[in-house]
């Protein structure tokens, strides 16, 4: 039994529910003889993926939904052996090269030469290039992405290459030059609560249109997380009620509790819980710089105007650093710790000013 976010995804680029003159435009691009490399960028949950995989049925058919799940293993210059998961299917392969870490080129450059070296199975099939889909390029190392620019070029007559990424910010302008570039923004509230709705009709059930927008506000306009929240609002309770408490996702949970541990108690002991907590985060695959965006956004909700303005110049410092380097757990540590200071620093303050009075 599947969830619902994948039940429910469109297969065809005529069954998007929402930027139809977008996919009326990429359906023209998949008629073309010419097809080029790709780059689709936007936030999480706005359905980038969902687009790339409607593309690929458009221009090999059904075949290209006929997946299988393969572990492909790379050996790095130091004769260092890296296993990296793809999704793939006769016409094309899905990877994240960011998931091998510092060894990110040798993945780029091996699995390119690869699938560029091997012809289509079907002889038959009227496009003669295959796809390599390359998600979070925006986390692959310098060299990395230089090495990707390098390889796009010359293998450019036997295969296509589709990057998908959240921010162009942190790619190299050599690749952005050689993409068509495609925009998918985060769909609106009220296409969100359209969505829902439809949804909910195929599965039989009632849905208040005041939960469906609660749940619409709640995602953050992340079309992906809204849907598992509907799904988990079900298990909780139906028949739905519209002033029913939406369940909000693990680990939004985890990051409120623990903006609380650091709110109550600003020491180095602390700051070693936090620590272990962070690390629990990352390694259940939150990205760190959602960890870091929420944690400033939950942090200044809980301070007053006074320091705000010091906790946003050091998130942005902090925030500039870990997407630089390659430990994002040191730089999320470093920010937490100039937390503290300033905030224990203003509640010193406060207490002084007491005494005083």
């Amino acid at each position: 039994m599947s969830l619902w976010v994948d039940k429910y995804r469109p297969r065809e680029l005529s069954k998007l529910d929402y930027h139809k003159e977008q996919a009326a435009d990429l359906k023209r691009l998949c008629e073309q003889q010419d097809f080029p490399h790709l780059m689709f960028f936007g936030p999480s949950g706005s359905g980038k993926k969902t687009r790339i995989q409607c593309m690929l049925r458009e221009l090999y058919g059904t075949s290209a939904e006929r997946l299988r799940n393969e572990t492909m293993t790379f050996t790095t210059p130091s004769n260092k052996k890296v296993d990296i998961m793809t999704v793939s299917s006769n016409y094309h392969i899905e990877l994240n090269p960011s998931d091998a870490g510092i060894y990110d080129r040798v993945i780029i450059t091996d699995i390119i030469k690869q699938i560029a070296q091997t012809a289509n199975i079907d002889s038959g099939s009227e496009r003669d290039f295959k796809v390599i889909v390359l998600t979070e390029i925006d986390d692959l190392t310098k060299d990395a992405q230089h090495a990707l620019r390098r390889t796009m070029e010359k293998y450019v007559a036997t295969c296509r290459i589709i990057l998908c990424v959240n921010s162009t910010s942190r790619v190299i302008p050599a690749i952005k030059s050689r993409c068509l570039g495609i925009r998918v923004s985060a769909p609106s509230i009220e296409e969100i609560v359209a969505i829902l709705h439809k949804i909910c009709r195929k599965e039989n059930l009632t849905l208040p249109n005041e939960l469906a927008l609660n749940i619409a506000k709640t995602s953050d306009r992340n079309l992906r997380r809204a849907i598992l929240m509907l799904e988990a609002a079900k298990v909780q309770k139906y028949p739905f009620t519209s002033n029913q408490q939406v369940p909000d996702v693990d680990w939004k949970i985890f990051l409120h509790e623990t903006a609380n541990v650091i709110m109550r108690e600003q020491t180095p002991a602390n700051l070693e819980k936090i620590r272990d907590r962070l690390y629990e985060l990352l390694s259940h695959g939150i990205p760190s710089d959602i960890i870091f965006r929420e944690l400033v956004k939950i942090l200044t909700t809980k301070c007053d105007s006074e320091v705000k303005s010091q906790i946003y110049g050091y998130a942005s410092l902090y925030e500039h650093r870990m997407l630089s380097g390659n430990k994002p757990i040191y730089h999320l540590e470093a920010f937490v710790a100039q937390f503290m200071s300033i905030y224990k620093k203003y509640l010193n303050d406060i207490t002084m000013d007491f005494d005083d009075d």
